[in-house]
C-alpha cells in the first residue's frame, strides 16, 4: 500500500500546486496524471540493491547505507535507458526519470545521489520526497515505530527549505488532513 499511497498524495500535492505559479506550467492535467502514474516507479532502483541489504531486519551500517544511497541513479539510469530505446523522447519516461533519480534530493543541497539544490531539482522529485518521506514517518519500520500523523507533519514542517520546497511543504500543510485520510484508506 506505500505505492498506493505515495501516488495519491503526489496528485493531491500537485492539483494543490497547480495554480502556484512557480508550478502552474508544469503541472498541467497530463503531467499531474503522469505523476500518479510513475509515483510507484520511485524506488524501482532498489531492484539493483542486494537482498541481504534490501531485507535487512534493522538498522543499515553506514557502508550498507552507502550501498542503499544508489537505488536512485540505478532507477534513473534504468529509465534513461528504456527511454533512450524509443525512436523519440517520451515526456512521460522522462518525469519517471526525474521521481526515480531525484527523489532523496534535498532542498538545501544536502541530498542524494546529485547532491542537486532548490529549483535544480525536478518539480516530479520535490513532490515525491515530500510524498515518500511522509509515508516513511508514519509507517512502522523494523527499526522505528510509526509516527504520529501531528509528528510527522511537525517532522516535515521542520523541513522546509532544509529537505523540502517550502512551497511545497505549504501546500501539504493545507491538505495534511487529506494527506491523513489518504494514508487510513490505504493502510497496511
Amino acid at each position: 500500500n506505500h505505492l498506493r499511497r505515495t501516488q495519491t498524495y503526489i496528485r493531491a500535492l500537485a492539483v494543490k500546486l497547480r495554480q502556484h505559479p512557480r508550478f502552474r506550467e508544469f503541472l498541467n492535467d497530463d503531467n499531474i496524471e503522469s505523476l500518479y502514474k510513475l509515483a510507484p516507479l520511485h524506488d524501482i532502483g532498489k531492484v539493483g540493491i542486494p537482498d541481504h541489504i534490501l531485507l535487512k531486519q534493522g538498522k543499515l551500517t553506514p557502508e550498507e547505507y552507502e550501498i542503499m544511497k544508489q537505488h536512485p541513479r540505478i532507477g534513473g539510469d534504468a529509465l534513461a535507458a528504456a527511454e533512450a530505446s524509443l525512436p523519440a523522447p517520451s515526456r512521460f519516461l522522462h518525469i519517471g526519470r526525474e521521481i526515480a533519480s531525484g527523489h532523496h534530493e534535498k532542498w538545501d543541497g544536502s541530498g542524494y545521489p546529485q547532491g542537486l539544490k532548490g529549483d535544480d531539482i525536478p518539480i516530479s522529485a520535490r513532490l515525491m520526497a515530500l510524498a515518500d518521506v511522509y509515508d516513511a514517518l508514519i509507517c512502522k519500520r523494523v527499526y522505528k515505530k510509526a509516527f504520529s500523523h501531528a509528528d510527522a507533519v511537525a517532522f516535515i514542517v521542520d523541513g522546509r527549505g532544509k529537505h523540502f520546497d517550502p512551497d511545497v511543504v505549504d501546500a501539504f500543510l493545507a491538505i495534511q488532513e487529506e494527506f491523513r485520510q489518504i494514508a487510513e484508506r490505504f493502510s497496511d
